[in-house]
């Protein structure tokens, strides 16, 4: 047997150039929050920290056939001036990198955070794009040097896998489709200062994520009948 412990670690790394960074990843602490939120914003004081950036993603209703969108914010706008926001307010499940983005803040830290939308559909399976477009607003906002092509080509062959088991579908083709109708319409509506576009007659991120997880696991199913597997244990 093996066991691996739950770790939430510091690293000290250096980008392409040499300049310093701090990297805090791991395992979100399920309790004691604030106590870990003052742990790690008395580490940052010690180690004259400048400015903290926070990343995330959450499921949203876009298309993977178009570019990346994310939600920038801040408790300083010049820190993410040039952002668009993409709405006007978000409502998400609370986390301990939002708090400790919020009470980092409340202690006079220069605070970043970029959330990127990742489709709906595709919210459980690796997407290189997500980090790939977090990692290139890091490396804007801290002046970073970061090695982003090995993470851009990682990208483009999973976009190539997806688009290929879109079309394997036509059901899931035309949500898609209707994704991009929906997206084309919003943005444009951005570009000319009007009103939101209006939502068309699609259907919920929910029941999207189910359609396309019935879709690849009937491919998952299909493959291994080819590859000669079968479910279940062997007597």
């Amino acid at each position: 047997t093996h066991y691996e412990e739950p770790e939430l670690s510091l690293y000290a790394l250096h980008d392409s150039v040499g300049t310093p960074f701090l990297l805090l990843a791991g395992m979100e602490p399920d309790l004691r929050w604030e106590r870990f939120i003052t742990a790690v914003r008395l580490l940052a004081e010690r180690l004259e920290v400048r400015q903290t950036i926070g990343l995330g993603t959450i499921p949203m209703a876009v298309p993977h056939t178009r570019p990346m969108t994310l939600t920038a914010h801040a408790n300083n706008k010049e820190l993410i001036a040039g952002h668009t926001p993409w709405v006007g307010e978000v409502q998400v499940p609370g986390s301990v990198s939002n708090l400790l983005e919020y009470r980092m803040a409340q202690h006079g830290h220069d605070v970043v955070g970029f959330t990127v939308h990742v489709p709906h559909y595709l919210a459980q399976t690796d997407y290189p794009a997500a980090a790939e477009a977090l990692l290139t607003q890091v490396a804007k906002s801290g002046s970073l040097q970061l090695p982003l092509a090995a993470l851009a080509d990682a990208a483009a062959e999973v976009h190539a896998k997806v688009q290929e088991q879109v079309t394997a579908s036509s059901e899931v083709a035309q949500v898609v489709e209707a994704l991009e109708r929906q997206y084309d319409a919003y943005i444009a509506a951005q570009e000319n200062q009007s009103l939101l576009a209006r939502d068309e007659d699609l259907p919920s991120g929910d029941e999207l994520g189910a359609e396309f997880e019935r879709f690849l696991a009937q491919q998952a199913r299909e493959k291994k009948r080819k590859e000669g597997f079968h479910d279940g244990d062997d007597d």
